[in-house]
């Protein structure tokens, strides 16, 4: 009977204990206000003819976006110049880059004849190489660019940045076949790992809640932000705000493995098809081709979750002949938040941009030269 109930008495006071800190850390979360983290949605606005474009966003925790839709004088400023629906924009994502584009709709000045003496290195890519969220003199293409033309090299070197936002394969084979008129050197592809080809049937396995580039998981829309209401339990919604961004993340990393895998052969099979052609119709033009790898921005500081897709695009790489740079050596061991263009955006930020240039100097310089500084490393 004691040990009866000297148990009871233990499991009383651990039950007493267990309530205690729940109710502790419940009332810790109220005092701090505690929510699931939630933005506003980023947003995106144009003139008529596309040449000019505002990245917006809700907030401005770095101080970084230049344009405040708030300041009247600016809100004017856009609107004469053809800007669409920014009422809205200043009422819910103020801060903004600004984007300017050619008639050839590419983020730098009117592409002319290549000039004798020049090295002409075109970039191609998605919205990683476009410079979403960032000025575009911190693009990686427009950092290169004057990383080249210094030790006496000034002038010698012309970066274009051809990169388009949203673009994956086959469209990337499109846009391949355009800058390859510009007569370019050198042809840089910044590769993203969600750019090659889909089946249908695997691409509708992915919901976009969060694809480890934007997290609209966390993003709300028409200025409803998202308040718990006063009797729901803060711990609770903690916990399950933990447990989703969880389930998210397992999905979606399965989604990118599996997109270089069995569940998408067909697709991975036509994209390594397109990358061969691209190299070779470079390398018939005189020029050289180099795919330049961008990491997704997330787990930098451990084991990055893609390393065996890296590996496997790199054997790819290895066997077709095809110069690659892995950027993740440029950015690995620093946080990840600390290189997105923002909490729910995490596009590379002016940081990552700089560093990912830097990092291309050495093999751009070598690919002209037919150095071992090219390859892959």
């Amino acid at each position: 009977m004691r040990a009866r109930s000297g148990l009871g008495l233990n499991a009383a006071l651990l039950a007493v204990s267990t309530l205690v800190t729940l109710g502790l850390t419940e009332a810790g979360l109220r005092l701090a206000g505690y929510t699931p983290a939630a933005f506003e949605h980023t947003n995106r606005i144009a003139n008529r003819g596309r040449t000019l474009l505002l990245d917006c966003y809700p907030s401005n925790p770095r101080g970084y976006f230049d344009v405040d839709l708030h300041d009247p004088a600016t809100l004017e400023r856009y609107r004469a110049l053809g800007l669409a629906r920014l009422d809205d924009a200043a009422a819910h994502t103020p801060y903004a880059v600004e984007r300017r584009y050619s008639d050839q709709q590419f983020r730098s000045a009117p592409i002319g004849p290549h000039r004798p003496g020049v090295t002409r290195v075109v970039v191609i890519g998605d919205s990683f190489t476009e410079g979403m969220g960032v000025k575009e003199e911190d693009a990686y293409p427009r950092v290169l660019h004057r990383l080249l033309n210094t030790d006496g090299e000034a002038g010698h070197w012309e970066v274009l940045n051809c990169g388009r936002r949203g673009y994956d394969f086959p469209a990337l084979y499109d846009l391949f076949q355009t800058v390859l008129a510009f007569d370019p050197d050198v042809v840089v592809y910044g590769m993203v790992l969600n750019d090659a080809l889909r089946t249908p049937s695997f691409d509708g396995r992915q919901t976009y809640v969060n694809d480890w580039i934007l997290d609209r998981g966390r993003m709300f829309r028409d200025g409803e932000a998202r308040h718990l209401r006063p009797w729901t339990p803060r711990l609770l919604a903690l916990v399950q705000d933990r447990v989703q961004t969880w389930r998210i993340g397992r999905d979606t990393t399965r989604w990118y493995h599996d997109m270089y895998g069995d569940a998408n052969r067909e697709g991975w099979d036509q994209t390594q098809a397109l990358l061969e052609e691209m190299n070779r119709r470079t390398r018939e033009k005189g020029g050289r081709f180099l795919i330049a790898s961008w990491p997704l921005l997330v787990g930098l500081e451990g084991r990055y979750p893609f390393a065996d897709v890296s590996e496997t695009i790199a054997r790819f790489c290895l066997s077709a002949g095809i110069p690659r740079h892995d950027l993740l050596a440029a950015l690995y061991g620093r946080p990840a938040e600390s290189l997105w263009v923002h909490p729910v955006d995490h596009h590379p930020n002016e940081i990552a941009h700089r560093l990912a240039a830097e990092s291309l100097v050495g093999p751009v310089r070598g690919l002209v030269s037919e150095t071992p500084e090219a390859e892959e490393r």
